[in-house]
């Protein structure tokens, strides 16, 4: 990834157009950005002007407009000078939809909204954004081995996977710590989570970088993109910011899905920690969102689709520190991914329902089974060699190890399953023909 272009200086431009011409510039130039996309000099540059301006005379008017709409923040660069942002589209039909799409009394599925199955979707979700939040940050394993080891309960291999079980405990303490007002020390709590055992330098998990510790955000040849604050500034900077998360050093009204996403943002720009700064600031976008209730958050993985494309997860950033700390940029971005992640969630769900429909049809005169033991025949059908364990089990339906203990245990009484012992530890597997089986039993 390359460092986009600088804009021109605006106040230099100011000062090189006649009055007269500058009437001619604000005339030519709509009140929206092109096709309504908030684009950084960078993009910008390349695109043809509107009537006879230059590339410099339609970014001065685009500018312009920008500077009346900015909102400062108490975030400041490590000049002193404030971050802020505008509430342009597609801003507002973003929070809008957020608004619809994952908080308030949504109507979903009873999959999600009834506590006797919800927990097994809750688990999915948090196993999902534990991967690919860990992937973000150079986790090397598959999602298949990763998922064994979180639901069989086994102890990591390496680091990659110790970064996975960190971050699907910390999306678990999330839903628990959710209530509380932001604090350095919560904050230091969420990354002494996700980085525990992971760092060179135990002592370092969940401690502030002191001064002299200097970190840079680069890349794998050196390419320097940020420089964050010192550490000697980095206490000030948290209190500021856990003051900004309790509404403490605003007066305005700030949406709450923005500030969730500022703080995403404050912290990575900040980079208070040695190392998990990235995972710790998608943990605390995620602490934020929920405080806020917006509780179908718990279900969504805003990480699998920054993954998807991390360049312009790095590019929101870049645009924003390369155009006078314009966060526009990154709120753009970021609710783009949030509108993306909610409607994954929906398709999810839909072809979920469509699959247990299938299932309830298919195992309509199976009564005596209850839905966590219908739901494990489903995924048996489909992995006919899936090898299950009452930790498993218990961990995916969040349940107690009795429960899960008697749900297998019955299902291998009725046929269903094949039970023995691996050393210590009872081990079920599916019938070689568990669909003539199923209709026996039936």
């Amino acid at each position: 990834m390359r460092i986009p272009q600088k804009p021109p200086g605006y106040r230099e431009l100011w000062r090189n157009f006649e009055i007269e011409r500058r009437e001619t510039v604000f005339d030519a130039v709509s009140a929206q950005t092109p096709a309504g996309r908030y684009l950084h000099w960078d993009k910008l540059r390349h695109l043809k002007p509107p009537g006879d301006l230059s590339s410099e005379e339609w970014w001065f008017a685009l500018k312009t407009q920008r500077r009346t709409q900015r909102r400062p923040i108490p975030l400041m660069d490590v000049n002193g000078a404030p971050f802020s942002y505008g509430l342009v589209d597609p801003i507002p039909e973003g929070l809008h939809y957020v608004d619809q799409g994952a908080a308030g009394s949504i109507a979903m599925p009873d999959l999600i909204t009834n506590p006797d199955t919800k927990d097994r979707y809750l688990v999915g979700s948090l196993i999902e954004e534990a991967i690919t939040s860990s992937q973000l940050e150079g986790a090397a394993t598959t999602r298949l081995v990763a998922k064994e080891m979180i639901r069989t309960g086994r102890t990591p291999r390496d680091r990659s996977e110790r970064m996975i079980l960190n971050n699907f405990r910390t999306m678990q303490q999330i839903g628990k710590l959710k209530r509380e007002r932001l604090s350095k020390e919560l904050v230091r709590k969420l990354h002494g989570l996700v980085t525990r055992d992971t760092l060179d330098d135990p002592s370092a998990e969940g401690r502030l970088r002191r001064p002299g510790e200097e970190v840079v955000v680069d890349d794998m040849y050196g390419q320097v993109f940020h420089e964050p604050p010192p550490g000697e500034q980095l206490e000030e900077r948290m209190e500021a910011m856990c003051d900004f998360a309790n509404g403490k050093s605003t007066r305005e009204f700030i949406h709450p899905v923005i500030r969730s996403m500022i703080l995403h943002f404050w912290l990575a720009y900040d980079h208070p920690f040695i190392d998990g700064n990235g995972r710790t600031a998608r943990a605390l976008f995620y602490w934020s969102m929920l405080h806020y209730r917006y509780w179908m958050c718990e279900f969504i993985s805003i990480s699998e689709i920054i993954r998807k494309a991390p360049a312009k997860y790095g590019r929101a950033f870049l645009y924003t520190e390369t155009d006078d700390n314009d966060l526009t940029y990154f709120l753009v971005y970021h609710l783009d991914v949030i509108r993306r992640a909610v409607d994954e969630l929906h398709k999810y769900v839909a072809r979920k329902t469509k699959q247990l429909e299938a299932l309830e049809s298919e195992l309509r005169g199976m009564v005596v089974l209850n839905h966590r033991q219908r739901a494990l025949i489903s995924h048996a059908l489909r992995h006919p060699h899936h090898r299950y364990t009452i930790e498993s089990h218990r961990v995916s339906h969040n349940v107690a190890y009795q429960t899960a203990r008697i749900d297998l245990l019955d299902l291998a009484g009725r046929g269903v399953l094949e039970a023995g012992k691996v050393g210590r530890e009872w081990h079920f597997t599916p019938v070689p023909n568990l669909e003539r089986r199923l209709a026996e039993v039936s």
